[in-house]
């Protein structure tokens, strides 16, 4: 029987979510502790790929189990074999039809931002002192969502048949001393967020125009973007499936940006 696993992590200390030979990565912790829980391998698989560093509030996984489970007794031994920047929140059963990855509709990110320095945030948000013109910022973010190919903004070396994505929504918020960026899409390249949040940095500080935003977008060459921003302040705060396959919680939406973690 296929099973859905809702969890979050806090990406500091890994290598990103995808197993890896000789690296350190949330997948690999995760398998860990199905294997000392049910004491045989258990093959998972992720709805979304984050890079190093990159936290997640809402990240779902799929497994296979034959056998009845106990979930709540299951939850709470995977909880107590991992460590505490990874949290399991809940399990349930799926069709054998449903797909983790590819049933997902949409994906969203933020991006946290600390205006003035903060105390014990350095790996939870990326500090940034320099003014910026938020409004033009967001008048990129209407630029952004008017076009599907981000090449642009994909790292150089992977491995995808198209950079086409279907932007929904983008957007900058001022919130007391945090600036926060929310983007949502039906599926993300790797590196796009950092990507775009870099490119329009440079565009808030007034060292591109809105007019080379959009010539950066077209040109589908990475080179002509930003160097990324730091991956300590992104999260993939919101992974979206249709009601019918994933039964909604009681959660605050609020809750899904990050400064209600910190």
């Amino acid at each position: 029987m296929r099973y859905f696993l809702e969890l979050s992590y806090k990406g500091t200390l890994y290598h990103g979510w995808q197993l890896q030979p000789n690296a350190h990565t949330v997948q690999a912790e995760i398998n860990q502790a199905f294997l000392k829980v049910l004491r045989t391998p258990v093959p998972t698989l992720g709805s979304s790929r984050t890079d190093t560093g990159v936290h997640a509030l809402q990240q779902y996984l799929q497994f296979e189990w034959e056998e009845e489970i106990d979930i709540p007794r299951l939850v709470f031994k995977l909880n107590g074999s991992l460590p505490k920047d990874i949290a399991i929140h809940r399990i349930f059963p799926v069709p054998d039809s449903a797909h983790v990855r590819f049933d997902a509709t949409h994906r969203t990110y933020h991006y946290l931002i600390a205006r003035k320095k903060m105390a014990h945030h350095e790996t939870v948000s990326t500090p940034y002192y320099f003014p910026l013109d938020i409004a033009v910022m967001n008048e990129a973010c209407k630029i952004l969502v008017s076009h599907t190919d981000f090449q642009a903004f994909s790292l150089v070396a992977t491995a995808v048949k198209t950079f086409i994505c279907q932007m929904e929504y983008a957007h900058w918020t001022e919130k007391g001393p945090w600036l926060i960026f929310e983007i949502r899409a039906n599926r993300f390249l790797r590196g796009m967020v950092r990507a775009i949040v870099g490119t329009m940095l440079m565009l808030g500080k007034g060292h591109i125009t809105l007019e080379r935003f959009e010539e950066i977008i077209l040109s589908k060459d990475r080179k002509q973007a930003a160097m990324a921003a730091p991956p300590d302040g992104l999260y993939l705060t919101e992974v979206t499936y249709p009601e019918t396959l994933v039964p909604k919680t009681e959660e605050i939406p609020l809750m899904r940006c990050p400064i209600f973690y910190l």
